[in-house]
């Protein structure tokens, strides 16, 4: 095996790694919605929502890479929908909790439709399976909380 090789496979193992570690806020403050009393439901919402957009908005800045890639096919595209997440991304922040949650829920479902498409001209192909679960992950879990709020 050539190092390229070896590179490659440790750096997808890493992407997995801290990909599915990047869904632990999303279960645990789920989990605790569910959990504790309902006066810490306003605190633990917010932070909720705020990582939702966070992540969001981390998926946007995605987008900007693409863009900066020399042979980038349609950069304009990815600039303009990347800066689109953030600014969808800091209206749910604003919003009430059980209505920002699942916005942010279908934003990240959004998200992850038009990056099955870009992602393949990106060359970012491999990715998709993950990015599907990651997302599962990250929208389910905003639905679920929003009934909790």
């Amino acid at each position: 095996m050539n190092d390229q090789v070896t590179h490659s496979i440790e750096h997808e193992q890493l992407i997995e790694k801290l990909g599915f570690a990047g869904t632990i806020p999303f279960v645990v403050l789920t989990l605790l919605l569910w959990l504790v009393e309902e006066d810490l439901h306003p605190f633990i919402s917010i932070a909720l929502v705020a990582y939702g957009a966070v992540i969001a908005s981390f998926l946007g800045g995605i987008h900007w890479g693409i863009a900066f890639i020399k042979e980038s096919e349609h950069p304009r595209f990815h600039l303009i929908w990347g800066i689109t997440l953030s600014l969808l991304s800091w209206l749910a922040v604003l919003m009430p909790a059980f209505s920002g949650l699942p916005f942010l829920g279908f934003l990240i479902i959004a998200a992850y439709l038009v990056d099955r498409k870009s992602y393949h001209h990106a060359g970012l192909k491999a990715l998709l399976t993950l990015r599907f679960r990651l997302t599962m992950v990250a929208s389910i879990s905003c639905f679920i909380a929003a009934g909790a709020t």
